[in-house]
């Protein structure tokens, strides 16, 4: 009796181990699974990192031997002139485009920017000289250069009608001239001006007075040469000047036509410039 006894004490036992064991098992089992599941995302995290890592670390490289490169460049060692930066490139071009400019208006530049803008002004009346004016308005169209400024003055008949701000159709060859001009040279920027003569305007027009009809003709030479002949706006500016910058005097009527004028300023963009030098 007391050997059955001890049997079934130590088979409890033996069963009662055996069950702890397996629970433990079990928990270090699913522990284990956890571990290798955070391993394998943070590896691939990991992964993912040293990709993009890697991908920064070749732009950083292409950079820098773009860098490199312009800094090994003779041709390209900048140089800061009466606050132009400009490089050895773009000092060769200056000087084979001012060989061909007029020696009388070269002698009048005094600085860097006034050698630029004799550069753009000659090339712009040359291409003005040879295109703007057609035939037959050779006495209504008159091209110079003052101060390295090209200003284009443009007579009233040729443009609109009396009093009136519209812009007359037989315009259109001329304001299509200029526009291809306009926008073949990008390095520049224009302004239109109106300009009447003295005389008051009629009681009951459409405008106000010689102010508002010398800015009203500005805009509407502006709006042609933008929406008709594609002209950026960034490089277009309208001004109105009405009766008070006359050529001549107003008591007679050759006089007065002469005042009534539309006057186109082109002034070049030294920065632009810069940036097509750069580009050539």
């Amino acid at each position: 009796m007391k050997k059955a006894i001890a049997l079934t004490m130590l088979a409890t036992a033996i069963f009662a181990t055996s069950c702890v064991s397996k629970k433990k098992y079990v928990e270090l089992e699913n522990q284990y699974n956890d571990t290798r599941s955070t391993l394998s995302k943070t590896q691939l995290e990991k992964e993912e990192i040293e990709a993009k890592y890697a991908k920064i670390e070749e732009r950083v490289a292409s950079y820098n031997s773009k860098i490199q490169s312009l800094t090994d460049s003779n041709n390209s060692r900048l140089q800061e002139i009466e606050g132009v930066v400009v490089s050895e490139n773009d000092k060769e071009k200056m000087r084979k485009a001012l060989a061909n400019v007029d020696p009388q208006e070269l002698a009048q530049a005094k600085t860097l920017k006034d050698s630029m803008n004799l550069i753009v002004s000659h090339n712009l009346k040359k291409n003005l000289d040879n295109s703007l004016v057609g035939e037959g308005e050779e006495d209504d169209i008159k091209i110079d250069i003052d101060e390295t400024v090209v200003m284009i003055t443009i007579s009233d008949k040729l443009l609109f009608n009396s009093g009136s701000a519209r812009v007359n159709s037989k315009a259109n060859p001329l304001l299509e001239r200029l526009a291809n001009v306009i926008n073949s040279e990008p390095a520049l920027e224009v302004m239109v001006e109106g300009h009447t003569d003295s005389q008051t305007v009629k009681p009951g027009a459409y405008v106000k007075d010689n102010w508002e009809l010398s800015v009203e003709r500005s805009t509407a030479v502006i709006r042609k040469l933008q929406d008709d002949y594609g002209v950026a706006p960034e490089k277009l500016i309208a001004a109105g000047r009405s009766s008070f910058h006359p050529l001549t005097e107003n008591e007679t009527k050759e006089g007065r036509a002469t005042n009534r004028r539309t006057r186109i300023v082109i002034l070049p963009n030294l920065d632009k410039f810069l940036a097509l030098l750069s580009a050539n």
